[in-house]
């Protein structure tokens, strides 16, 4: 492993003079934790833009850091071609047959040469086969293609699905997450609708609203019978027939019913949900490079998935705990169109929304234009980390600058920005960064992916054949409805329907003192059902978990159901199950139409709920506990409902907060000393050389490299003060009126010597603290313990015991399907 990589540091380059056009020796390295700010990437084609954003996402990756990379160009997926052994063979598949061809080479010479400057390249740069194999063990590269099952192809139901608990408590956000998935739906019908004068937008935005809050996702489908037989009775004051006749809607429904029916749009209702959580990781927990290759799709599908995404993105964000550190990375190669200065497009509001609130979450935002002119500078004056390289036009460098100066967001002057981005090279950047104090011109290391260019169809299929099968069966699996890692219940029976004789029409007369109540039902009987309602006893208890060792103190609501059966003892709470319902999900009526299964006569008095709440109680105390996870290294426990493989995900983030904690001890601690040194050694310098003293701060730095380039690097672009400068040179001119020459030339090269004897050893000093950050535990693969905790009798605290009547779709023959 790099030095660096120990540090949570990402390795850009290395510096780059460009009067004289050289590349010099000091590395520049950039704080992960600084792209929180997000970062903007402007650079013409041919400036190495995307090289250097593919060095960003393989960096961190190599950190741990998931990303997700929309890529409207098709280059990103070269990110999947990595090869360790740098084989002449593992280029062949994927060398370009055109540029062979221009050689007059054949594809195994072609192969063969690639593979050697590409081993020249990464060596040139300090890398070599060993970082490229930690790249490919690091993080899972998959391409997904919405629209098509060339990679992994993607479902957008779930994007239509009810928002996340915080969306819907939030006016604002709720508003805005309507407003973009109507806009971005009805552009991929062809419909430019405005968010309030459209009734094709309002009508849409009020059924997405109906739904949400109580809880229900839509889906096309559903969404076209809505649109027939709207759910609200109103528009405003008017009513629906007013605003919005049936005769007009129709004309909405047969677009949205031709997109559904439409040749290939099932590709879109197929595949790989949009849970960010699941398409950031395996299910080992093992970080992934999530590429969304969207240069197949037309204009209006790009605008309509990227929104989606966007918004998708936002949910899951909002469901994270905040951090200080980087957690993911979102990139878009290319955003011309998609943040506009003027327009809204459905893009715009959830990519603005991310650069305002994503910094809190850890999420950074990278975004990437060769067009500086289509560009919202002011939705960018969250960005704090600016990388600007070659422009090809004058009007191009002038909008820039007038961006830039209005966010002031450079820290040179107009003219002094302008002059440099007027002399940068291919694979030459200036990087801004608030977070330090001067700006760095450097070029671009060699990146450790192969780039042959934009991917064809056929090639990503290769890539994604031997995968694709096995993401879907894990989507799948992650969909599927799972028992909470904490809790240990009971094992789950099968879902007794205690029917015997006839049903009647209307639920039991129950004596003064018995409640019953009604499971709400969920989903509708098809023609050949109807509803039956059966006795079930329903309990509802609240358990505290304590324990003093882990300084645990938990309290959780856990519900149960089981059935009521006409036999000697009526109820087992042994074939209990426990539910997600709660007594607040209760209803106080049943649905209309359904017939009712016989109440066992036991359940008609009320003195068997006072003893089977006696039984419940004691049931729960022999068979509930809390079943936790515990990590040794970060001495930190799970949360309830949180499963291994989460808990192993947030204890590594913890572990890398905490790691840039100490780098940040690390840089304050050096940083001071090491400036020590280096004014030191610039007097030292000055003395020794008093007739080339304006040369001295460019040698200073290049010996300061060569003899500390970590720990230069390490320590930040940190500028030298002119009032450094200028005490330093008024210190030289009072030594040379009054010091004899030789003695003083004597003295300053044994000055010299002694301080950079010193900087080597502050150098190694700090080199040997970095080793001891290595030593830290991998939570990922670190042992757990588990915990578990068994409650007190007094940790039992039953709510409610109650009779509930729980709905079935039952067919002719007998056949019965829960419908709660």
């Amino acid at each position: 492993m790099k030095t660096f990589e120990k540090l949570g540091v990402f390795y850009l380059g290395k510096r780059y003079d460009l009067k004289a056009g050289e590349i010099q020796d000091e590395l520049v390295l950039y704080d992960s934790k600084d792209l929180t700010t997000h970062a903007a990437v402007i650079g013409m084609t041919g400036s190495g833009k995307t090289g250097l954003c593919i060095g960003l996402i393989e960096e961190a990756a190599i950190d741990g850091i998931p990303a997700i990379l929309i890529d409207p160009k098709g280059d990103l997926s070269n990110l999947a071609l990595t090869f360790p052994q740098l084989r002449p063979e593992d280029f062949r598949p994927w060398v370009n047959p055109d540029a062979a061809r221009q050689k007059g080479l054949s594809l195994d010479e072609y192969a063969r040469k690639q593979a050697e400057l590409w081993s020249q390249g990464i060596a040139s740069w300090g890398q070599d086969g060993a970082r490229i194999q930690r790249l490919k063990d690091a993080a899972e590269v998959l391409i997904f293609t919405p629209g098509s099952n060339a990679g992994i192809p993607v479902s957008i139901l779930d994007s239509l699905s009810a928002p996340a608990k915080a969306i819907l408590e939030d006016a604002d956000l709720l508003r805005e997450r309507i407003q973009t998935t109507v806009t971005s739906l009805l552009g991929l019908l062809g419909i430019e609708a405005d968010p309030i004068k459209s009734r094709e937008h309002v009508l849409l935005s009020n059924i997405f609203e109906n739904a949400w809050r109580a809880g229900q996702s839509l889906d096309l489908p559903a969404l076209i019978q809505q649109v027939q037989k709207p759910p609200v009775q109103k528009i405003g004051v008017l009513d629906v027939e007013t605003f919005y006749p049936e005769s007009d809607r129709f004309e909405l429904v047969m677009a949205l019913n031709n997109l559904l029916g439409s040749p290939g749009f099932d590709v879109w209702l197929e595949g790989v949900p949009l849970d960010i959580q699941e398409i950031l990781y395996t299910p080992e927990g093992k970080p992934r490079i999530a590429i969304f290759s969207i240069a197949h799709l037309n204009d209006a599908e790009r605008m309509f998935f990227v929104a989606l995404l966007l918004n998708q993105v936002l949910n899951w964000m909002r469901g994270q705990p905040g951090t200080t550190s980087l957690r993911a990375l979102v990139y878009m190669d290319e955003i011309y169109g998609y943040l506009p200065p003027t327009k809204n497009p459905p893009s715009k509001q959830p990519m603005m929304t991310l650069l305002k609130q994503a910094r809190a979450f850890g999420v950074g935002i990278i975004l990437a234009t060769q067009n500086p002119v289509d560009l919202d500078y002011k939705a960018l004056s969250n960005t704090g980390t600016w990388f600007i390289g070659r422009l090809q036009t004058q009007r191009d460098k002038e909008r820039l600058l007038d961006g830039l100066e209005s966010l002031h967001a450079a820290a040179m002057t107009r003219k002094e920005l302008e002059k440099t981005i007027s002399n940068l090279d291919s694979r030459v950047f200036l990087l801004n960064n608030t977070h330090e104090d001067v700006p760095e011109i450097f070029h671009t290391r060699w990146v450790l992916s192969y780039l042959p260019g934009p991917l064809t169809r056929d090639q990503i299929k290769v890539l994604m054949d031997p995968v694709r099968s096995r993401a879907l069966q894990q989507s799948r699996s992650a969909a599927s409805p799972s028992a909470p890692a904490s809790a240990t219940p009971p094992p789950v029976q099968p879902v007794v329907t205690p029917v015997a004789g006839a049903a009647g029409a209307q639920p039991p007369t129950l004596p003064s003192g018995v409640a019953q109540y009604f499971l709400p039902v969920r989903g509708i009987p098809n023609e050949q059902q109807h509803l039956l309602y059966a006795p079930y006893l329903f309990g509802e208890v609240n358990i505290s978990f304590v324990d003093k060792k882990y300084h645990l103190d938990l309290s959780e609501r856990r519900d149960f159901i089981t059935p009521l059966l006409e036999r000697p003892i009526p109820v087992k709470w042994e074939e209990a199950i426990e539910c997600s319902l709660s007594a607040d999900d209760l209803e106080s009526v049943p649905a209309k139409g359904a017939r009712f299964a016989p109440l066992p006569a036991a359940a008609s008095k009320k003195s068997s709920y006072t003893a089977w709440e006696k039984d419940f109680k004691a049931w729960l105390y022999g068979s509930q506990e809390l079943t936790l996870f515990f990590s040794p290294s970060l001495e930190e426990v799970s949360q309830p409902g949180e499963n291994e493989r989460d808990f192993r995900l947030r204890m590594s983030q913890l572990a890398r907060e905490r790691r840039d904690e100490a780098v940040e001890a690390l840089r304050k601690k050096y940083a001071s000393k090491f400036t020590t040194l280096k004014n030191r050694l610039l007097r030292a310098e000055q003395k020794l050389e008093k007739q080339k003293s304006q040369a001295q701060k460019a040698k200073m730095d290049t010996m300061i490299s060569a003899g500390a380039a970590l720990l230069s690097a390490f320590t930040g672009r940190k500028a030298l003060s002119s009032t450094t400068l200028s005490k330093a040179s008024s210190a030289m001119r009072g030594i040379t009126r009054t010091m004899d020459e030789s003695q003083d030339i004597k003295q300053a090269e044994e000055t010299v010597e002694a301080v950079k004897q010193q900087i080597a050893d502050l150098e190694t000093e700090f080199q040997a603290e970095v080793e001891k950050m290595e030593e830290r535990i991998d939570p990922m693969s670190e042992e757990l313990e588990q915990v578990i905790i068994k409650p007190r009798k007094s940790d039992l605290r039953v709510a409610l015991v109650t009779l509930v009547w729980a709905p079935f779709f039952e067919n002719a023959e007998g056949e019965r399907e829960a419908a709660w």
